[in-house]
């Protein structure tokens, strides 16, 4: 398969907004396409490719060569991606007459290829493809696919494609490597299920539903069937010791071991864990307590994981299920038994840097709701709710677990700046920085940011918003538009952090816009001292 198929798919995905639609795309993509392209692109689709010298510097570097600079700066900004601005201005070569690479190709020699060899190999390329072509490629090596498509989409179209469940897929996943000839082979009835043997695989998380106000009154009928844990604010995180390694997998089966490596160092166990990964100090009568979040995003996205960094944010797991001990499955367990089986495993084996999620005896679900009250305080998300004969299924099977989290907080907040979004937003303004109002040391007020939005609104406010922002731009700053301080918008956020990050002061923890004050004037908005009442373990907030 030609880069330019590769291209022509992302196209269509990037055009296609509804799920079912996507689906469909790539369910025939897989079976039209040949081997190893398909798995090149599947990979590639998954986040699995990764070629470390082929940065967007370097095809920033490489079309500088050949278009005026303030020009190419122009033209970004006014596309707002670098890719697709790429692809339409690079001016090709005349008498090129080699024919587009594969998407084989490509991968094989981007991997045989020196640092240096990787512009060259780029550019040969790209003089080679055409305008959708040159898009795909650039997308292709320097990692940036966004058309709409996560991991999990992708891996549940190649299911449905050969007739299996997402889960069968998941589970042999990370035992096969790109291209998958295995997994392709076997989903075609050409050869077995592949058997990932001892290595350390990801098997799919069981999730909860919201708890809403129609699904209490089975809760309060019978809370004796019910267990209560608390939702601790961390990250949700796979522990998985086999005879083939250890690894620790996010949510979504993405490999997080070396951001962590303390937490598998040592470990010599064979069981699979689920549980949540936390910053934990030792308190003062020597117990372990919860850091907020914010003290773990010190630690998320970070390349390069000193020693010093180990010793200010010192992570652990705090454990809640037990999927496998050994050899044996214990997932069809209901939950009670596989409590039982974790405490056991848990005193027998005492791995470092971990402990349980303790239980909550509860009588009543209005008794967990004074405790849902407390949460916030603790730096605690809010409650889980599990059904005590629950197996673990993987995905989010609605009835067996719900999560209780704490309320949002909000604010309103005026728009500072704006910029261009990703994939099929990149010709809208939906990325909004706002700000809070705070004394200018000279007698009036003055705009501070304090955070950055770019979801909770309909497509239709997307539409409005975009309209709005080009119509009241005061400055532009490469990508970035400054506009009129005149619209409110009602911002909405899990918890408030201090941090000497931002210039406020303060951090939100999963901001995202709830409306948009048309009704409020930007001088009614909110002052940075409420934001600041809000941050956890602050005195105004315990009080």
């Amino acid at each position: 398969m030609s880069v330019e198929a590769f291209a022509d798919l992302l196209e269509r995905l990037v055009f296609t907004p509804g799920r079912l639609a996507k689906l469909a795309l790539l369910r025939r993509w897989f079976a039209e396409q040949p081997d190893p392209d398909r798995g090149v692109g599947l990979a590639a689709l998954t986040g699995e490719l990764v070629f470390t010298a082929a940065k967007p510097s370097v095809v920033k570097a490489l079309v500088a060569e050949r278009v005026d600079p303030v020009l190419l700066s122009l033209s970004q900004d006014y596309v707002g991606d670098l890719a697709e601005t790429v692809a339409l201005i690079w001016p090709q070569k005349t008498g090129v007459n080699a024919p587009p690479p594969t998407l084989s190709e490509v991968v094989e020699e981007l991997e045989l290829a020196s640092r240096a060899e990787v512009p060259r190999l780029i550019e040969r390329w790209l003089d080679t493809l055409d305008s959708n072509g040159r898009y795909a490629l650039i997308k292709l090596v320097t990692g940036a696919l966004r058309v709409g498509v996560s991991a999990r989409l992708a891996k549940t179209a190649l299911a449905e494609w050969a007739g299996k469940s997402v889960e069968e897929v998941e589970e042999v996943w990370h035992g096969v490597a790109p291209p998958y000839l295995p997994i392709f082979r076997w989903l075609e009835g050409k050869a077995e299920r592949p058997d990932p043997k001892d290595a350390p695989v990801f098997r799919p998380l069981m999730l909860a539903h919201p708890l809403e106000a129609a699904d209490a009154p089975a809760v309060e009928a019978e809370p004796e069937r019910w267990r209560a844990e608390w939702k601790w604010d961390g990250i949700r995180v796979q522990i998985v010791g086999s005879p083939g390694g250890q690894r620790m997998w996010s949510r979504t089966g993405e490999d997080v071991s070396n951001a962590f490596p303390e937490v598998l160092q040592g470990l010599d166990f064979h069981a699979t864990l689920d549980g949540e990964l936390l910053v934990m100090r030792e308190g003062s009568a020597g117990e372990k307590v919860v850091a907020p979040f914010a003290d773990l995003q010190q630690r998320l996205n970070r390349k390069v994981i000193t020693a010093k960094m180990q010793a200010q944010f010192p992570v652990g797991v705090r454990l809640y299920d037990l999927l496998t001990e050994g050899e044996e499955d214990l997932r069809a367990l209901p939950f009670d038994q596989r409590r039982e089986r974790l405490e056991a495993w848990f005193a027998r084996v005492r791995p470092r840097g971990m402990d349980l999620s303790p239980q909550i005896a509860f009588s009543s679900l209005h008794h967990l709701e004074r405790l849902r009250e407390g949460a916030r305080a603790a730096s605690i998300e809010g409650l889980m709710l599990k059904r005590a004969d629950s197996p673990y299924v993987a995905g989010r099977v609605k009835g067996l677990w719900w999560k209780w989290k704490r309320a949002p907080l909000s604010v309103d907040a005026v728009v500072m700046y704006a910029q261009r979004g990703h994939g099929k937003r990149s010709s809208y303004y939906s990325d909004y920085t706002f700000g809070l109002w705070r004394d200018d040391g000279a007698g009036g007020q003055e705009l501070v940011p304090v955070g950055k939005a770019y979801s909770g609104f309909t497509d239709q406010e997307l539409i409005w918003l975009d309209r709005w922002i080009r119509e009241h731009t005061t400055g532009r700053f490469g990508p970035v538009r400054e506009v009129e301080k005149e619209l409110v918008l009602e911002v909405i956020f899990d918890a408030a952090q201090l941090s000497t990050r931002h210039r406020s002061g303060v951090a939100m923890r999963f901001p995202r816009i709830a409306r948009i004050r048309r009704d409020k004037p930007a001088a009614e908005a909110d002052r940075l001292d409420t934001l600041m009442a809000m941050v956890e373990g602050s005195e105004s907030e315990a009080a």
